[in-house]
């Protein structure tokens, strides 16, 4: 247990050999943590809890620290069984303890576990008086789940905002002041781009909220990472720059390749652009993280995806990363597609075509050759990157 605020501890688990998530869909390489809080006021108030794996531990080390009976409420901020998963072996002990969440999350819990216990459902400006704290409740619907919520500590200028501003980080302190803010923000930044980034509008929208509250906040601590005590605001501004169809100007090229023939499409592509003063960064799909992929796509301005046609079709890789970037709904990008081919050559036009139904402006005509491309044919891969350049500048 560890002491945050005056009587506010974490009581949270560090999951350090974490390397996947949401599944195996989000990669992790640096571990995560499942914070959960205790406010020890004239009420005793825990608010989120942790992973099912870890329930045991968790309600072992929480009784170390104060009786589960004497527990006068659980708050939970957002069901998902990351930080909600211990709910129910915790209510086992205790199944009278009111539980304050949203009305979608009393909706949720109760699908999750099946069982009708003491809900208070709660929305934003309702609070709840703990003694010398008060909780103020700000909901954050799609943020990024239907049931989502911020629990404001009144008294103690805290914020405990679970899924937002968090990070998958598992570090050894569990200050922004004393770790290495290189890291925190790329692992901020990745959560950003692959979790909240479809909900931008509805982010910048909360975010604007939040500020007319003019709620003082002094820390922010988040359901997952590092705890934010030094120039807590830092973050907010972030995701409010983020939200805003963010780019750093520059190219992403991805591609997919069976004998070398897009690859060598590619590197042309590239050069093209680097004549043209552009920045860019080219990763083959599919023997990279697929997260850091998406990472980069939110960071880009420009986007160039390339396979080979395999079947009529683009390679599986591409495939999967086409429809990830139709789901996250990135904004204020453009877009190109090439390829090589041996026979029928569809590949080019499906990936311009699919990104154009994710919302990326296409700017040029596929760019596709047959078998290996020659010195005049990679010419004119060095062209099409020089005019892709043209339309970001």
């Amino acid at each position: 247990m560890l002491e945050i605020k005056k009587n506010v501890y974490w009581v949270g688990i560090k999951d350090w050999e974490l390397r996947r998530f949401h599944g195996h869909e989000l990669s992790t390489h640096r571990g995560s943590s499942y914070n959960s809080y205790l406010i020890k006021d004239d009420k005793t108030v825990l608010v989120d809890t942790v992973w099912n794996p870890y329930k045991e531990e968790f309600v072992e080390n929480l009784q170390k620290h104060t009786p589960l009976d004497k527990i006068d409420a659980i708050v939970i901020n957002h069901i998902e069984p990351d930080h909600g998963g211990s709910l129910g072996y915790l209510m086992e002990r205790i199944p009278d303890v009111p539980i304050y969440c949203t009305k979608n999350g009393a909706e949720i819990i109760k699908k999750h576990f099946h069982k009708a216990w003491n809900f208070n459902i709660v929305k934003t400006g309702d609070s709840l008086r703990l003694g010398e704290y008060e909780l103020v409740f700000v909901e954050m619907q799609m943020l990024h789940w239907p049931d989502s919520m911020l629990t404001y500590v009144k008294g103690a200028a805290l914020a405990l905002s679970n899924d937002a501003f968090g990070q998958h980080y598992s570090a050894a302190s569990m200050f922004n002041d004393e770790i290495d803010c290189c890291e925190l923000y790329q692992e901020a930044l990745k959560y950003y781009a692959n979790i909240l980034t479809p909900f931008s509008a509805l982010a910048k929208k909360k975010i604007e909220q939040i500020k007319a509250m003019e709620l003082p906040i002094e820390m922010i601590a988040p359901s997952h990472g590092v705890i934010w005590r030094d120039n807590p605001l830092q973050i907010i501004e972030k995701y409010y720059e983020w939200s805003k169809d963010y780019n750093e100007g520059a190219v992403v090229i991805i591609y997919d390749t069976m004998y070398d023939a897009t690859k060598a499409m590619a590197e042309a592509i590239g050069e093209g652009l680097l004549q043209s003063g552009i920045k860019f960064k080219l990763y083959h799909a599919a023997t990279s993280d697929r997260s850091d992929l998406i990472t980069e796509i939110f960071k880009a301005k420009g986007v160039i995806v390339g396979s080979c046609t395999v079947n009529n079709i683009v390679l599986r890789a591409i495939a999967s990363l086409l429809d990830d970037i139709k789901g996250l709904k990135f904004k204020n990008k453009v877009g190109a597609g090439f390829g090589s081919y041996g026979w029928s050559g569809e590949a080019p036009k499906i990936i311009a075509a699919k990104l154009e139904e994710a919302g990326l402006k296409v700017v040029q005509p596929p760019l596709a050759f047959r078998y290996t491309p020659t010195e005049e044919e990679l010419a004119q891969c060095v062209e099409f990157g020089r005019s892709f350049a043209e339309s970001i500048k």
